[in-house]
């Protein structure tokens, strides 16, 4: 006679229940999750460049996206995309690695200190900063924030500024610490913020006709100085940089101050009528404007040379001369020309035609990486 088969005993069933009801929990917990929703590659760390810029160039290739101040980072060009990040191969263009979340959107992207910097929204506000080594992509950090939407973020030497119109936020980029916040006063508002050499200045107005330039200590917040600057209701401000020599637009005009004291050292009349940039060099504070680069001395604001340009040169290099001879690439009608930092007298150059105006050039071997706004473009 067969032998009957027993049921499970109800406990059984419940536990098996349990179990599968476990298991469907963490499947949706899992995709709906930050680790579903990342996707990275990692790289060897890139190789030295070596060579120099043809005396003839062309275009090499282009990547569209949001672009670091500094662009060039360990080796690797770094690109800023609607969910994360791409570091490409100057010499070819090719993808090195990339970190993206599908579940958030870039709210900024910086590059200092051989890290890129990144912060993303995942939901109304800018909550989430990773850092990414800029050479592998391997990640350094990851901590919550709790910044505005419309937050920008500038970078220096050892500091990421966090930028929106209410107040300012220090981070350590080799590290996950928050140094300091600055909250813009009653009434007032943030207009431009930067981070250089000489600290983070700041750009705030608290009436109409009213502006005030301040000089935080970049590490610690406390203030070095400021100054107000009045002008008629309406007129537009901006911060050019926040090194040695503080250039501010002020409407079609140039002011610039010394970082030490605040010094009103100089004003070049109507040289902001159009597009104007600065960039520290060593010694050196450049400004891009008009179609002129001129080399200023970044203690007195004394003009040192002036040459037409198309826009800035990047950090300078070590000239063929003499390893004590800094120069700096600047691009022009002509393509890219290599400039003594000193003196600007030309030491060599590299043809191309139709280089658009208002970028800054770097160059990584035999390769001139031209960063403009929204796009990089590359010449080999």
């Amino acid at each position: 006679m067969p032998r009957q088969l027993r049921r499970p005993p109800l406990r059984v069933w419940i536990w098996a229940a349990a179990t599968v009801a476990l298991i469907v929990v963490a499947a949706l917990l899992w995709r709906g999750s930050d680790a579903a929703a990342t996707e990275s590659t990692t790289s060897a760390p890139a190789g030295v460049s070596s060579g120099t810029p043809a005396a003839a160039v062309s275009g090499a290739w282009a990547a569209r996206g949001s672009v670091p101040a500094d662009v060039v980072a360990n080796g690797r060009v770094l690109i800023g995309t609607a969910h994360g990040v791409r570091a490409l191969d100057p010499a070819t263009g090719r993808e090195a690695w990339h970190y993206t979340r599908s579940n958030a959107r870039m709210c900024g992207l910086t590059a200092t200190n051989g890290v890129a910097v990144a912060v993303f929204r995942t939901a109304d506000r800018c909550d989430e900063v990773t850092a990414l080594d800029a050479a592998t992509g391997v990640r350094s950090w990851t901590r919550n924030v709790n910044f505005r939407p419309d937050t920008t973020l500038v970078s220096t030497d050892r500091i990421v500024l966090a930028v929106s119109p209410t107040g300012l936020v220090t981070l350590d980029p080799t590290g996950d610490n928050i140094r300091w916040r600055y909250k813009a006063p009653a009434g007032c508002r943030i207009l431009d913020a930067s981070a250089g050499s000489s600290g983070v200045a700041l750009l705030q107005r608290c009436s109409a006709a009213a502006v005030q330039l301040r000089l935080l200590d970049g590490f610690a917040g406390s203030p070095h100085w400021s100054r107000d600057l009045t002008a008629p209701a309406g007129t537009s401000f901006r911060l050019l940089g926040a090194d040695q020599l503080l250039g501010v637009a002020e409407g079609h005009d140039v002011h610039l101050f010394a970082g030490t004291d605040g010094t009103d050292l100089r004003t070049l009349a109507g040289a902001a009528s159009g597009p104007v940039r600065e960039r520290a060099a060593g010694p050196t504070a450049l400004l891009w404007a008009g179609g002129t680069l001129t080399a200023l001395d970044h203690t007195s604001a004394a003009t040192r040379w002036q040459v037409p340009a198309s826009g800035l040169p990047a950090a300078p290099g070590v000239a063929p001369t003499g390893p004590a001879a800094g120069f700096v690439l600047v691009p022009d009608d002509a393509g890219f020309t290599r400039r003594e930092l000193a003196t600007g007298k030309e030491l060599g150059r590299s043809a191309v035609a139709g280089v658009p105006a208002g970028g800054v050039a770097e160059r990584v071997g035999p390769t001139v990486v031209y960063r403009l706004p929204d796009r990089v473009l590359a010449y080999r």
